[in-house]
């Protein structure tokens, strides 16, 4: 079961028309709502469970400027600008803090490794710089295992995943926006070619633009409207520690483990060393697409067949706007961790700071991370559907490139300059032979 998320008030029906309807509560679609309704655009926001339901509620809570690709850093010095104000923006408590995030590395390779990447921090005037072991141990007391040094950023923060979306929805239902949780998008109606209305379980929306901020869902979502979207799912594990005093302020990953402290005084530990994927039939259909990211990370991924494969395999890929959608039928996407991974995790952190060793873990869970091909995200207008744009495939980097990537799309669907150039997240990458690949320096 998911980790408890703040309730958000919902309205009960649907608006007959809206300007833009969003698809998906996520911190992607609930920060869209809110520069959209700031800017006094009528905008309904529809989600087929609750605001935060899957992974926005179910991720580290880092964000982060460091070790990003290159093609993300803009829209990701955004999102911080904007983190560090949202709390006042929203007249609520999103959790967000600067507190510094540490790579650490155990081997002057992984060092050097981290150096390459620092070129492009250079470029954008970052505060991120390499450190040695001793300022490592120094920043990071209580650690018994020595590192070679860290890749580090003092300027990244944290936020509470569980309170920050449902936070940023209320917002935008006080500016405006319809908030409609328990209501599935089933699809759009065109009309004259372009977007006319979104039809939802509850009844029909017209409209002049949707957005689709589906996460895992987006893919299905896109097959019904003949759209491709090359989006596959790997599952993220996370467990929560209860309260634990004298551990690191500092976010760190390294080895198998990677944490951040709650602000209930427990840890959220998780791992970047091991990626689980459920094997489906997208994962065949996809596997060329995939084959760069495969080749990159081989060492880290861990393959699983199980019934996951038949539930997609028996999924219907087009449906009828008049009946229900699949989407209907699971409301909340809502898988186990893997106890592999965490049990991993657990080992890892413990052997670094012993304070970890005999910490009661609180909770545990799964969630489904969307992602492309190159790792980085669409966030882009469908040239075959005017009206229609795309904000998913986060790859993992959702959560905290969340308000970013909420106003460039809001500024894409009212025709205002966009904050940051979007042309590297264009959906039409993948068939315009870029031949767009993951950048082997960033995580």
């Amino acid at each position: 079961m998911g980790p408890r998320v703040d309730p958000v008030q919902s309205d009960e029906s649907v608006p007959p028309r809206a300007d833009v309807v969003i698809v998906g509560g996520g911190i992607i679609g609930t920060s869209a709502a809110l520069f959209l309704a700031e800017k006094g655009v009528s905008v309904a926001l529809c989600e087929k469970g609750h605001i935060a339901g899957e992974q926005s509620s179910r991720n580290w809570g880092w964000c982060r400027k460091m070790a990003r690709d290159p093609r993300e850093i803009p829209l990701v010095i955004e999102s911080l600008r904007l983190w560090q104000g949202m709390n006042e923006r929203v007249e609520a408590e999103t959790g967000f803090r600067t507190c510094g995030i540490m790579y650490l590395a155990e081997t002057a390779a992984d060092l050097a490794r981290y150096e390459g990447w620092l070129e492009h921090a250079r470029e954008y005037q970052l505060d991120t710089r390499i450190i040695d072991g001793k300022t490592v141990s120094g920043l990071l007391p209580g650690m018994a295992k020595p590192w070679a040094g860290a890749l580090y950023t003092a300027s990244d923060g944290k936020a509470e995943p569980q309170m920050a979306a449902p936070a940023i929805a209320a917002a935008a239902r006080r500016h405006g926006a319809a908030i409609v949780q328990n209501c599935a998008v089933r699809g759009i109606e065109t009309a004259a070619g372009r977007v006319a209305a979104v039809v939802t379980e509850k009844g029909r929306i017209a409209c002049q633009s949707a957005v689709l901020a589906g996460g895992a869902w987006s893919r299905l979502f896109c097959g019904n409207l003949d759209v491709e979207l090359p989006q596959l799912k790997v599952l993220g594990s996370v467990m929560r520690t209860e309260k634990l005093d004298g551990g690191p302020e500092i976010s760190a990953s390294g080895g198998l483990f990677g944490y951040r402290k709650r602000m209930d005084g427990g840890y959220t530990v998780a791992t970047l060393g091991v990626r689980t994927i459920d094997l489906v039939p997208d994962n065949f259909r996809l596997a060329w697409q995939y084959l760069p990211a495969a080749r990159l990370h081989w060492q880290k991924l861990r393959f699983r067949v199980g019934r996951r494969f038949a539930e997609e395999w028996h999924m219907r890929n087009t449906w009828a706007l008049d009946g229900p959608s699949p989407f209907e039928a699971v409301r909340v996407l809502d898988p186990d961790g893997d106890p592999f991974v965490l049990e991993r995790a657990k080992a890892s952190i413990a052997e670094t700071f012993p304070a970890f060793k005999n910490v009661a873990v609180a909770q545990s869970w799964g969630g489904m991370i969307d992602v492309m091909p190159d790792a980085i995200p669409v966030i882009s207008a469908v040239d075959s559907v005017p009206g229609f744009y795309i904000a998913t495939g986060f790859s993992g980097h959702g959560f905290g490139i969340g308000p970013g990537a909420g106003r460039l799309v809001a500024e894409m669907v009212t025709g205002a300059a966009s904050v940051v150039e979007p042309t590297p997240f264009r959906l039409s990458r993948f068939t315009d032979g870029s031949n767009p690949r993951p950048h082997p320096l960033a995580s």
